[in-house]
């Protein structure tokens, strides 16, 4: 326990270096930037279930963070994530865990991910920070703001930030983990609009503050993971898994059409991370990889099994010499190369990766 705290006051430490000071932040206001207010899962953690007592997952060890940071900050990869590249294109600092110690500098935004977390507050409920208290911390953050910039320049920022999500792949893969016979009682479709009924909530509640702008990543090829691989005794995919995401994925886009015409104002893209990674993991080569299937690092089939780093307490495992010769950096998440590709298609992208618009066009607006 004692190596613990030591390693997570040590991560504390370099992470501070990473947020804005007091007097910078006072050299930002509301009408020089457009703040990010990231909510999700693993794919968008910065490093918040450092802090959970119980976390399901943490990234806080060697070898993550290796090829950016050089030093582990909580992330799920070797490097930075999605919402790290579009700050970086907004002109933003490293937008910090809202569990951090002595973050309490929100006018560029915060981060509410949480590895493992879903639309559902039943999925790894005690382990995570599921959306909806995502949603209950970030009201907490938006008194903060009004109390310190007051309603004129809050209400600024508010509605010119970008809401970014990355949320639901937990809900589904998590079924066949743990084996749940949900479906006993609903079917297929039932459960994915019990999923987007959790997501329409927090999207709504947000638009009541004041948010506007919204960013999206679907659900991205998870059944054919390498994690979920190993769940399969030939070594396949997980079809049923597959099934569930292509209907979320398709639930997704329908609603946010549907709120566009609802809420007045309302502004969205989404990043099709389904097709997009999908097209890396079979086709490698084309995107400067060489391996679409295989993790960097992990144990098992397809280096599949969570465990890179001792993660889950299994210490043994291997470690690829180069990421960026492969997608995925564990067998549930990217390498950073991997995360730089897909971030500049939801940042700049065409509409066969990202619709209706990017995100670029979305704050030139």
């Amino acid at each position: 326990m004692a190596s613990l705290n030591f390693h997570v006051c040590f991560l504390v430490f370099f992470a501070s270096l990473l947020i804005p000071t007091s007097s910078q932040s006072r050299l930002w206001s509301a009408k020089n930037h457009a703040a990010l207010f990231i909510f999700g899962d693993s794919l968008f953690d910065a490093g918040n279930n450092n802090y959970l007592q119980n976390a399901a997952f943490r990234a806080y060890f060697w070898p993550y963070g290796e090829t950016f940071f050089k030093f582990p900050t909580g992330r799920f990869s070797d490097g930075r994530l999605i919402p790290d590249f579009i700050a970086e294109n907004i002109k933003l600092p490293f937008i910090p865990p809202y569990l951090q110690p002595g973050n309490h500098y929100y006018t560029f935004g915060v981060n509410f991910a949480s590895a493992g977390a879903g639309a559902l507050v039943e999925t790894r409920q005690g382990m995570v920070i599921d959306l909806k208290t995502q949603l209950e911390y970030f009201k907490d953050v938006e008194q903060q703001i009004r109390q310190k910039l007051g309603d004129a320049e809050a209400n600024t920022l508010i509605s010119e930030a970008i809401y970014l999500f990355s949320i639901g792949g937990n809900d589904y893969i998590e079924l066949f983990i743990s084996n749940s016979s949900v479906f006993q009682s609903y079917s297929r479709e039932e459960y994915v609009g019990i999923v987007m009924g959790n997501l329409t909530t927090v999207i709504k509640e947000i638009y009541k503050s004041g948010g506007r702008r919204f960013g999206f990543v679907n659900i991205g090829p998870y059944g054919c993971a390498p994690f979920s691989r190993t769940l399969n005794a030939s070594g396949g995919c997980l079809d049923e898994a597959t099934i569930l995401i292509e209907l979320h994925n398709i639930a997704l886009s329908n609603v946010l059409k549907d709120l566009q015409e609802e809420l007045k104002g309302f502004q969205y893209s989404i990043l099709d991370f389904f097709t997009t990674l999908s097209e890396r993991m079979n086709n490698p080569l084309k995107y400067g990889f060489k391996e679409g299937k295989v993790a960097c690092c992990g144990s098992g089939p397809f280096r599949g099994i969570l465990n890179c780093g001792g993660m889950g307490g299994l210490q043994e495992y291997e470690l690829c010499d180069n990421p960026n010769d492969y997608v995925f950096f564990d067998g549930g998440h990217l390498t950073e190369k991997a995360y730089n590709q897909l971030a500049n298609l939801m940042w700049s992208g065409s509409p066969n990766a990202t619709q209706p618009y990017n995100l670029k066009t979305i704050l030139q607006a």
